[in-house]
């Protein structure tokens, strides 16, 4: 099972006891502002999202980790590399954690764990993110972790009823390396 370990947290798999937990984050309205798809309604949604997350050899085009603070192992959110393409060494790039761990430095540092193993180990040469463009915070966590905005794309998404753009951003496997990372 792939473990990746930070200072405070540890990345993992989810599992079915997390989905109580799971729930709980994702119902959230604030946690699904910026995302492209409604708060959770029911304990299964949470249920089906961590069963279609599970590690597969026959699925190597997404990687589904747990964020679990240490040392009490408590659920903090997920991250993940989806999209990806084995041929073309690139993913997508994508974080939700709880509310109330907001404002820490948590996604700043399991993203640089997860974007140390997409390029070291799974020898990845490209990460990608899309975001909202008013999301902020996220902004600024991929400014902080070497990426820089590349795109800007109007009215690609419906959500909530409403047009909503997305920016784009991206970092490259030699981009990491070079600012010492």
């Amino acid at each position: 099972m792939l473990e990746l370990t930070t200072q405070r947290c540890v990345l993992r798999p989810l599992t079915l006891s997390d989905a109580g937990a799971l729930f709980d984050i994702f119902s959230d309205p604030d946690v699904m502002r910026y995302w492209d798809s409604s708060p959770w309604q029911t304990i299964e949604e949470a249920n089906d999202y961590i069963q279609a997350s599970k590690p597969s050899l026959d699925e190597p085009e997404k990687l589904v980790l747990g964020i679990y603070e240490q040392p009490g192992q408590q659920l903090l959110g997920k991250c993940m590399l989806f999209n990806i393409d084995q041929y073309s060494r690139r993913a997508e790039l994508g974080f939700g954690i709880a509310k109330a761990h907001w404002g820490r430095g948590i996604v700043n540092e399991v993203g640089f764990a997860l974007i140390q193993f997409a390029f070291q180990e799974m020898q990845l040469n490209r990460i990608e993110a899309e975001i909202d463009p008013d999301n902020t915070g996220s902004a600024k966590v991929l400014t902080r972790l070497g990426f820089s905005q590349e795109g800007y794309l109007p009215e690609r998404w419906i959500v909530d009823g409403r047009m909503s753009d997305s920016a784009i951003y991206g970092l490259l496997a030699s981009q990491w390396s070079q600012s010492g990372r």
